[in-house]
């Protein structure tokens, strides 16, 4: 009888212990907010990203197994300006979890947090994959992150008002990391003021704003679209009179045309982790910028 006491009391320590470290269920759209939300939340939250930094975040399916965690979800963690145009809907209607729906607590927009660059004057399909709010890589600057790491804590305290006091010390303690990093990575990245680049797809323009990088020509002649051979002996002929220093593409973007310039341009082809998890050296948000820069810097030698 001894032994069958000590086993339920064991059970009862068991589930007090559970109880006491209750989690938000986060479902995050892309790996770097899932990664920023694990920063703050620690063992307040449960994450689960529903891309990888080798998927092109503006096109997944909404597959059955995504929406099964949709809708156990407390808060709903996206880029937003239409970058998940694509499937998100589906998503959300599909799952049919209130909490998580445009306007509820549960439904979390980077975007919204952040001065977005390049925001279409007009709005034309035919000029490709435009999007209305502006460009939603906002992952490339690591100063982005503070706005939206604010917001994010401010959300979880407002879902979880119990472990509110964990959530401000957490946003404290990273954003004292976060700041010292930036500082060093812009003491670090001082020689790439000014480089001129060539781009795969428009997806840096808050890394050149950053890094003050001189973006000269873009291997997509629209938006999204892939270029055929007469486009990029164009971009080879526009170089020879504007030369550039490398070209750069995201991890999970195909790399034949900027292997093509690579080749005949003769610039380096650096390839960008652009999100968490692309590379064993992006392994989270502080790696992930390491590796950028050490990249870029790579990229001069």
């Amino acid at each position: 009888m001894n032994h069958y006491l000590k086993m339920l009391l064991t059970v009862a320590l068991l589930v007090s212990t559970v109880t006491a470290h209750a989690t938000v269920n986060v479902l995050a759209c892309e790996p770097e907010w899932g990664a920023l939300a694990q920063e703050l939340g620690g063992d307040q939250v449960s994450i689960y990203t529903a891309t990888n930094a080798l998927q092109d975040p503006h096109q997944i399916q909404a597959r059955p197994s995504l929406i099964s965690r949709a809708r156990s979800a407390d808060l709903l963690v996206c880029t937003g300006s239409e970058l998940e145009i694509g499937w998100l809907p589906i998503l959300l209607r599909q799952s049919a979890n209130a909490k998580i729906q445009p306007g509820q607590p549960g439904y979390f927009e980077a975007t919204a947090y952040v001065q977005k660059l390049e925001v279409p004057t007009r709005l034309d399909r035919a000029e490709g994959d435009v999007h209305p709010g502006g460009n939603p890589h906002i992952q490339t600057d690591p100063r982005n992150f503070l706005p939206v790491a604010q917001a994010m804590t401010q959300r979880l305290s407002q879902l979880d008002s119990v472990h509110a006091a964990q959530y401000a010390a957490r946003h404290q303690a990273f954003v004292a990391r976060w700041q010292a990093a930036i500082k060093r990575w812009e003491t670090q990245a001082a020689p790439l003021k000014g480089v001129p680049i060539v781009v795969q797809h428009k997806g840096f323009p808050y890394l050149e704003r950053w890094l003050g990088l001189r973006e000269v020509a873009t291997l997509e002649p629209k938006p999204g679209v892939e270029p055929n051979s007469g486009y990029l002996t164009q971009v080879l002929t526009q170089l020879q009179g504007q030369p550039a220093k490398m070209v750069i593409r995201a991890a999970y973007n195909d790399g034949r045309s900027s292997e093509w310039l690579t080749e005949h341009a003769k610039i380096p082809n650096v390839v960008m982790p652009f999100t968490v998890g692309a590379d064993a050296q992006s392994k989270d948000l502080f790696s992930l910028f390491d590796t950028t820069v050490q990249r870029l810097l790579g990229a001069l030698k």
